[in-house]
């Protein structure tokens, strides 16, 4: 995503929480921890990206699942000290899967930061349906890949595909950039 993004002029810092890295050395594999506990480490890592970006260079956060929740709890401070211009969510886990009732959206509700989130219509973590229930604020924008899953992958059988959800997604979080 990070590829296509810059196909468009925007330049992507990545990063992977420890949590993950650890995963992926070959630890245990246990739940991940509570997104408010990683918030301090994001945060950490927005400050070192600014002291680092060009002058009057625009900063959006976001990220992938637990990446764009962890971002959405600390966008709303980082907008409103001037900080950064907006979030973007891909694949935003509204809820565990097939646990609609647990929600992860209070602090969705108050945001008035500018948000774009990227959902497939069937995610399990959030379906469009689901999500269109919840009444989000004005300030988040939603972007539907069709057929897509919380990867925004499609079933095969529907016409669409991966890459398609993805170049269009990626040119949605372009237009939503650089308004």
């Amino acid at each position: 995503f990070a590829a296509l993004l810059a196909t468009h002029g925007i330049s992507v810092s990545r990063f992977e929480f420890p949590y993950m890295s650890a995963r992926r050395e070959g630890g245990k594999r246990r739940p991940p921890p509570k997104a408010e506990s990683l918030a301090q480490f994001y945060a950490t890592l927005v400050e070192e990206i600014r002291q680092r970006r060009p002058p009057n260079a625009r900063l959006f956060i976001g990220g992938k699942s637990m990446g764009g929740r962890v971002a959405s709890l600390i966008a709303g401070e980082y907008r409103d000290n001037g900080a950064i211009e907006g979030l973007v969510c891909l694949g935003y886990p509204f809820h565990p899967p097939k646990k609609p009732a647990q929600l992860r959206t209070a602090h969705l509700m108050t945001l008035t930061c500018p948000t774009l989130i990227v959902q497939g219509t069937r995610d399990p973590f959030g379906s469009q349906s689901e999500v269109a229930a919840l009444l989000l604020p004005p300030a988040i924008r939603l972007h539907w890949a069709p057929d897509g899953d919380h990867d925004l992958g499609p079933r095969s059988s529907s016409g669409f595909t991966r890459r398609g959800n993805l170049e269009v997604a990626a040119a949605a979080v372009a237009t939503f950039m650089k308004m």
